[in-house]
């Protein structure tokens, strides 16, 4: 029914599943999709096999799991706290690095010819694992799963607690205290890639002259990006000072 590249079903297949999540997965070709990058895509009767309906779905089923454990974990912290810390447990940042530290990363299929198309792959295959097992086991033994095998084995909430990731949000802070205008503009979209999937790139102003520019596939992701890479060269130039 749908072509591969590589038997997902291997020995490194079963210890990912065994080892970093604490099962074994019954429906196999659930998660071979789970961990088919769109880069691979097949189709049957018309419709486009890959991942990024599971990673649709994982994304709203982790953001609930993520929400509950905090809501717990921090019973005295406001929403505003929770909010911040949803975002960066959740962000492609922190996906991607679990997809390298779990192992998951070597389990995904993709065409590696694809120069640009790759930026968030272990983040979108995380989601879609996340999808997958939700479909097969329901949301309690997702949300067990998630909380006791990733969150509490992988995740130092307690430094994400305190890291700023919010680039933008900071530059517009230093902008406010320093009475500089700091604005966003969007440079261009464009389309690239096999699937023709819509890029971004999105350019900090500082009192309407030009700084860092970056390119993401949201316009959110290519601003926080600009904002990041113009903070760090303030920084390096003494403008703004180093904390």
């Amino acid at each position: 029914m749908f072509l591969f590249h590589r038997k997902t079903e291997s020995k490194e297949f079963y210890a990912f599943f065994r080892n970093v999540l604490g099962f074994t997965p019954r429906h196999t070709e659930l998660y071979r999709i789970a961990f088919t990058h769109r880069s691979l895509s097949s189709n049957h009767r018309g419709r486009r096999i890959n991942n990024e309906r599971l990673e649709y779905l994982g994304d709203a089923v982790l953001g609930a799991v993520v929400a509950e454990f905090l809501y717990k974990k921090y019973p005295c912290q406001v929403e505003g706290f929770l909010t911040e810390m949803r975002s960066k447990i959740v962000s492609r940042r922190s996906l991607n690095g679990l997809a390298m530290q779990t192992g998951l990363i070597d389990l995904i299929e993709y065409q590696r010819n694809q120069p640009g198309e790759f930026k968030s792959i272990g983040g979108d295959a995380f989601e879609a694992l996340v999808g997958a097992i939700y479909l097969e086991k329901g949301y309690k033994f997702t949300r067990k799963v998630l909380i006791e095998r990733v969150l509490r084995t992988y995740v130092d909430v307690e430094a994400l607690a305190v890291t700023d990731w919010n680039f933008k949000s900071k530059l517009i802070d230093w902008g406010q205290k320093s009475h500089h205008k700091v604005s966003f503009e969007i440079v261009r979209t464009f389309r690239q890639g096999r699937d023709r999937r819509r890029l971004y790139e999105s350019r900090v102003l500082i009192d309407g002259k030009p700084q860092q520019a970056a390119v993401e596939f949201s316009i959110k992701a290519s601003e926080q990006l600009a904002a990041e890479k113009t903070y760090h060269e303030l920084e390096s130039k003494g403008i703004i000072k180093l904390k």
